[in-house]
């Protein structure tokens, strides 16, 4: 069948093939929804559904029949150019060295009794179904019918090849022969051409070789003869079946018959409309957002009400096309006809908090997640910003009811109900347990659910971008215990041995910063701790979201801004869906300060300590200011800037012979401890040497006063002895 669908799509692809491409991680990712950036739409939007998970209602998967395969073609341009390649290919897979020829030299013939001559040593349902397909390919369908006739004849040992390309070709002769008018003309063809799609499938189920996967096309062969029929129906339930199975070719069929109707004037589309199938493919396709320009919102759901039906299976599907439509009151007469689907209540939900009742609505949420499918996937959208979602309707209710979860200070319960979604929601669960949520909360609810990380496959460390949520909470929990520290608590949480190893060596510098016995000694250990934030503070300080986004590898700065959740600059202020309190949680575990690679800001300062314990004209001195300066100077230029005044104000002058030090960006030498303690005491001798200096006067008196005292106590003491 030809489908001007497919010359749409293909349109399609060949406009995608002359744009400029750019692969996702190199030039940016696909940014994806966020539920807590977009409370108040989130919650009153009700997204689009899926065409394909619709169709799943329409119709039904053959028992037995496998789905569709790279084998089943999809048709471009209304040509069946690549079948006789794909057929070839598979005869010649088929057929042992020399048959395969033999049949190819057949198939150039034009007379079919000649190809029967030829063949007489070929196998019987090789030579048969060949003859037929000659017969086909001249347009006489009669005669190549009663070839494929002979061909399903013969004792089923013998056409175990051939058999469901028999039936097939034998359907689609008769079928073509339906619309050949001649005074013989028999009015059971299309009766017995669909028998003979049927009995394809049915030889498919059995196990004759199908590669071809002709029982999956038979499906919208057949679909055909029912539309020619008025069969709408059943040529949906055929369509709906072939599409279930994998064809693409029965979804844009779909597609089709649903444009047909629609172009329809009410006076034939009405009574169509109690046949169930049609009047559930029509709102499939609006529920989906495939828009017909004959079949608005308004006028499908105005003429269902006119057929007075009072019992609907898709009252759901029509509740929801009026909710998207903003025709509250329509959605209201058909959800108060509609069963207990998850849609049912998902839409009751959202009118609910329309309505003004939080708790309803929360009850409302609670019920369509228990009635939605796990795997239930409506497939990937974008918002109105551009940003992507892959829609499974059950993580995208407790998604929505994790807002209102929040509103009431339940945190805990929303960080679980945006944590069950998995990759889907990770960036909103991430936001509530680095943000919301304490870290004692946070470490209860790992310690108690998340003991453990799946380990991949292959055995490798798992790729940054294929880390699972439980590996990335976990790290995220170490993190924020390293930011807290807590280090001896975070150490556990991180999954590689490098991390692992990077936060005791941090541990380790910063203790020692408090510790060590001498000023030298801590100077260093403070520099130790800066050098290690400077290389892996990623690793062991950086935010999952903003201002670090380490849910990026740290390649991108803010996304997009949000007054509720994601600041430039200043605290957080209620408002809308957000609390007080909640605001208040999220001022009290903002990065500080609150710019991308926060971490390079306390590396600096740790630098700048280590500075200040060591003697200003030392080349540590120097080289702990340099390091500072060139950690600040392209995000923070001001800090930078006051990190080399202090330089040039307190260390810049270098006593002979020592060599000019180089103080510039990328050329800071390494700090050299070991001169500085040799530095420390020249410098503390220079210091009493000049204070004798300074002071030698004084000096003399007191010790000419000293030696005075001392003799008029030995002579006092002479006397007291007498």
């Amino acid at each position: 069948m030809f489908h001007p669908e497919w010359q749409r799509r293909l349109l399609s692809i060949g406009v995608g093939l002359v744009l400029p491409l750019s692969p996702a991680i190199a030039c940016g990712p696909d940014f994806p929804y966020l539920l807590l950036n977009d409370r108040q739409n989130a919650l009153a939007q009700l997204p689009e559904g899926s065409f394909a998970q619709e169709i799943r209602k329409l119709g039904a998967a053959i028992p037995g029949l496998a789905g569709a395969t790279e084998a089943t073609l999809p048709q471009y341009w209304g040509t069946n150019d690549r079948l006789p390649d794909q057929r070839d290919e598979v005869e010649k897979a088929q057929l042992p060295d020399g048959l395969f020829e033999r049949v190819q030299q057949l198939r150039a013939l034009t007379d079919a009794a000649e190809v029967e001559r030829q063949g007489v040593g070929l196998p019987a349902e090789l030579r048969l179904y060949t003859a037929g397909a000659v017969a086909f390919a001249q347009g006489d369908h009669r005669q190549a019918a009663e070839y494929f006739k002979r061909v399903l004849a013969l004792p089923a040992e013998q056409r175990k090849l051939r058999s469901t390309w028999a039936a097939y070709s034998l359907g689609r002769s008769l079928a073509l022969m339906t619309g050949e008018a001649t005074e013989t003309s028999d009015p059971e063809l299309p009766q017995r051409a669909s028998a003979a799609f049927e009995q394809t499938r049915k030889l498919a189920v059995e196990g004759f070789d199908d590669p071809l996967e002709l029982a999956i096309a038979s499906l919208g062969e057949q679909a055909r003869l029912n539309l020619q029929a008025g069969e709408w129906s059943q040529a949906i339930g055929l369509y709906a079946s072939q599409a279930i199975h994998g064809s693409d070719t029965g979804a844009s069929s779909l597609r089709e018959v649903g444009a047909t109707l629609a172009a329809m004037d009410d006076q034939h589309l009405l009574p169509l409309l109690h046949q169930q199938a049609v009047r559930q493919l029509l709102s499939a396709m609006l529920l989906a957002g495939i828009q017909h320009s004959a079949l608005p919102a308004e006028r499908l759901l105005t003429l269902i009400q006119q057929t007075g039906i009072q019992q609907l299976d898709d009252a759901d599907r029509l509740a929801a096309i009026a909710y998207r439509e903003g025709d509250y009151t329509t959605a209201q007469r058909f959800l108060e006809r509609a069963g207990d689907s998850g849609l049912t209540w998902w839409l009751r939900a959202k009118m609910a908090l329309r309505a003004g009742d939080s708790k309803a609505a929360s009850q409302a949420y609670a019920e369509a997640a228990k009635r939605f499918p796990d795997d239930e996937n409506w497939g990937w959208r974008r918002n109105g910003d551009w940003l992507n979602e892959t829609l499974k309707p059950k993580c995208r209710v407790e998604g929505e009811s994790a807002i209102l979860t929040l509103e009431r200070g339940d945190y805990l319960q929303a960080f679980e109900q945006l944590y069950r979604s998995g990759d889907l929601y990770w960036e909103d669960a991430a936001a509530v347990a680095e943000r919301v949520l304490t870290t004692d909360e946070l470490k209860g609810y790992v310690d108690s659910h998340v003991t453990s990380t799946p380990e991949p496959a292959d055995g490798e460390p798992w790729n940054y971008w294929d880390r699972p949520p439980a590996l990335r909470l976990r790290e995220l929990l170490a993190r924020r215990l390293m930011r807290d520290g807590r280090y001896d608590e975070a150490r556990g949480y991180f999954a590689q041995t490098e991390q692992q190893q990077a936060a005791a060596d941090y541990q380790q510098a910063r203790q020692q910063a408090q510790s060590a016995w001498t000023d030298i000694g801590r100077a260093e250990a403070y520099f130790e701790a800066a050098s290690i934030l400077r290389r892996q503070g990623m690793e062991l300080l950086g935010y999952e979201l903003g201002p670090d986004n380490y849910v990026y590898a740290g390649n991108y700065s803010e996304r997009y801004n949000s007054a509720q959740v994601v600041p430039d600059a200043g605290p957080i202020e209620m408002g809308g869906l957000l609390s007080a309190a909640e605001a208040q949680r999220w001022n009290a575990t903002a990065a500080e300060p609150y710019r991308r690679f926060h971490y390079r800001w306390i590396a600096a300062d740790l630098a700048s300590s280590a500075a200040d314990l060591l003697p200003e004209r030392s080349q540590a001195f120097a080289s702990t200011l340099c390091a500072a300066t060139d950690w600040m100077i392209n995000v923070d230029p001001q800090r930078a800037q006051s990190y080399y005044q202090r330089y040039v104000e307190h260390g810049a002058l270098r006593l002979p012979p020592a060599p000019a030090f180089v103080f510039g960006v990328g050329a800071c030498e390494t700090p050299d401890f070991q001169a500085a303690r040799k530095r420390q005491w020249i410098e503390r001798g220079q210091a009493v040497i000049q204070a004798v200096r300074e002071h030698r006067g004084a000096l003399a008196a007191l010790s000419l006063a000293v030696v005075g005292i001392a003799i008029y106590w030995r002579r006092r003491s002479k006397k007291a002895a007498v």
